[in-house]
């Protein structure tokens, strides 16, 4: 049987490298600047230069189970989430934080539903989510909303990030919220000022953060 992968390795090196060798030669020689920090959920099915537009060197990601952001005390243990967000502020000096959810979430439904018990890091993992769980029904508007608290909390445990927090502060940095639908192909930003995800389709930013408007509570309003 074919490996379809090991075909897919050789293809890059024979069809995509030759085509695009200058531009990697460039970055080897330059160094890599991306401007965006984008930190996203392991889903298979998201793919973030393909819902950006970008290409090698433009983006440091960081993926995870449920796109989540450690605390930064370290109660949680070592992560490489926490270490990668601090290379990304302090060593490459990103510009932009980028904390993308999704719909059809199978992290939430998890944190609902349970894992095997022998997943143990998986269960201790899931529990950083717990503050955004809702008490009610799964129905798939009540999975839809805690999909998107979460986004929300995952940037305000970015803000108890010092480093973050300093750039921040200093207007060096921006932290954005996105909830990619994938069924319609719909990335909705979060806008602080309205407190709610926007579609981007219409949205005037990308995304506002972090929360310096003391009257949002941390539930986004209902999104048409």
């Amino acid at each position: 049987m074919p490996d379809e992968l090991l075909e897919r390795l050789r293809k890059f090196r024979t069809e995509y490298f030759p085509a695009h060798r200058q531009e990697f030669t460039s970055l080897i020689q330059n160094g890599q600047t991306p401007k965006t920090l984008f930190l996203g959920c392991s889903d298979s099915r998201i793919v973030p230069y393909l819902l950006t537009g970008t290409g090698p060197g433009d983006l440091f990601i960081l993926r995870n189970v449920g796109a989540i952001v450690p605390p930064y005390n370290g109660s949680y243990g070592i992560h490489g989430t926490a270490a990668g967000i601090e290379f990304a502020v302090m060593q490459l000096k990103v510009s932009r934080i980028v904390v993308c959810g999704h719909s059809h979430c199978g992290a939430v439904r998890s944190a609902y539903e349970g894992v095997p018990k022998e997943a143990i890091n998986l269960n201790a993992w899931l529990e950083l989510i717990d503050e955004a769980l809702l008490p009610v029904c799964q129905t798939p508007e009540a999975l839809r909303r805690v999909e998107q608290r979460s986004v929300i909390l995952q940037l305000e445990r970015l803000m108890e990030y010092p480093m973050v927090r300093s750039q921040v502060e200093n207007k060096q940095l921006t932290l954005h919220g996105w909830y990619y639908v994938i069924e319609e192909g719909e990335v909705q930003v979060f806008d602080v000022t309205e407190g709610k995800f926007i579609p981007a389709h219409y949205a005037d930013n990308c995304g506002t953060g972090p929360y310096a408007d003391d009257h949002f509570d941390g539930d986004p309003k209902h999104v048409e």
